[in-house]
């Protein structure tokens, strides 16, 4: 999943996910890679935090080769849930990277393993309770106002988290393929001398709005090919 996504990004599937009516759910803002530039993709592995690390072992029991570790800690800010033992823990298990609705600590540890840590940022203290469990601790985690499945491919970026349903991840990374294909050739162009305004017609844009107002930039780019909005 990691090689399929290598050549693309988030904005790029998000934009696919708009253009294919595919759900676009994308983590809170904020939430970014420990070192940064690291990407990750593969299938979710929930797991929902209650104060204790044991949540996350008994979610590696499970995990497959190239699982992504999705942690619900209610996206607190007054502690951090995921330290360096646990990220060691989880490369031993063979999963490929965490995404934290939360916070993490244990940095310089964090970067030497280099394992990619999503999170919302470092902090020292690590939980001080022990909530009830949830019967669904290990098969879905909440993750802002998104609920996070085995069912789900999580990929990950400079730009940011997206979760996208396993059904629809092939159609969403050909369309995002295609899309900076055309924006990559935009690119070209603009810097050969062809602005953007010329690619894309805007004054033929501005002429059909004056008629009718109703004729949005999107419709005209769909018209004519465009690949700036999805």
């Amino acid at each position: 999943m990691l090689d399929a996504f290598a050549d693309l990004s988030t904005p790029l599937l998000a934009d696919a996910c708009v253009r294919g009516d595919v759900p676009l759910r994308a983590a809170p803002p904020g939430i970014g890679a420990v070192v940064p530039g690291q990407r990750i993709a593969g299938r979710a592995l929930p797991a929902r935090h209650y104060g204790s690390v044991d949540v996350f072992l008994e979610a590696y029991g499970a995990a497959a080769p190239g699982d992504v570790l999705v942690v619900d800690n209610g996206g607190r800010t007054d502690e951090a849930c995921v330290g360096d033992l646990a990220v060691l823990e989880a490369e031993a298990a063979g999963v490929t990277g965490l995404v934290i609705w939360g916070l993490h600590r244990d940095t310089p540890e964090l970067v030497e393993i280099g394992l990619p840590v999503f999170s919302y940022g470092a902090y020292p203290p690590g939980p001080v309770r022990v909530d009830e469990r949830e019967p669904e601790a290990l098969s879905t985690a909440r993750f802002g106002p998104h609920l996070v499945s085995a069912g789900d491919v999580v990929f990950g970026d400079a730009d940011g988290v997206l979760f996208v349903a396993a059904e629809h991840v092939d159609r969403v990374l050909a369309t995002a393929a295609q899309i900076r294909r055309t924006e990559r050739e935009q690119a070209r162009m603009i810097r050969a001398g062809r602005t953007l305004r010329e690619q894309t017609g805007f004054d033929d844009y501005l002429s059909h709005r004056a008629a009718d107002p109703s004729y949005t930039f999107r419709r005209h780019l769909r018209r004519v090919g465009g690949a700036i909005e999805e």
